[in-house]
């Protein structure tokens, strides 16, 4: 498969080719992409595979350790446990997308002050579960973050740091 980006206008996929999963066009971190061969892939294996977007991690691909986390259509979602075919004409956005014209998100740097990671494997998956709940209710309680991040296995931090994080950019709004 290969991605039609670099701005040129792609032929939209049939509904044959739909029906079958042959090909996907979507929205990947703003950019119009069109990948093909996509029947039996998990959308995670297409941005991984397909589109280079190693971020996005497969930790358990049974959706049970989040570290896959991704937004589509600005809902937080397991990518492993999701179809390639389901994502045609929706938008995705990954951890690649969270930083701007080489300036990190609020989220990335405010994970970086408070000593959030350590191996790294999980925050992915948390930036994005983060960044959901802060698009959806820009000033959680710690409840709400706990519960936004309760599907994010982390094995080295003991999440402290990690909401404490999400707390300072809820706290100083910016997004």
């Amino acid at each position: 498969g290969g991605w039609g980006g670099r701005g040129e206008r792609v032929r939209a996929p049939t509904p044959d080719e739909i029906a079958r999963g042959d090909r996907v066009q979507m929205m990947v971190n703003g950019r119009e992409v069109t990948v093909t061969g996509v029947a039996g892939k998990t959308l995670l294996q297409v941005l991984r595979e397909d589109l280079g977007l190693t971020g996005t991690k497969d930790g358990c691909s049974e959706g049970e350790c989040g570290a896959c986390t991704v937004l589509l259509d600005s809902q937080a979602v397991t990518s492993c446990l999701i179809p390639a075919p389901q994502a045609h004409g929706r938008s995705v956005e990954t951890v690649e997308g969270l930083a701007r014209d080489g300036r990190l998100h609020p989220l990335q740097r405010a994970f970086l002050e408070a000593g959030a990671s350590q191996c790294g494997y999980c925050i992915p998956g948390m930036l994005m579960s983060a960044k959901g709940l802060l698009d959806a209710e820009p000033h959680p309680s710690r409840a709400e973050i706990e519960r936004a991040l309760d599907g994010n296995l982390c094995r080295c931090t003991g999440y402290y740091q990690i909401v404490q994080a999400i707390e300072r950019v809820a706290k100083g709004g910016e997004r």
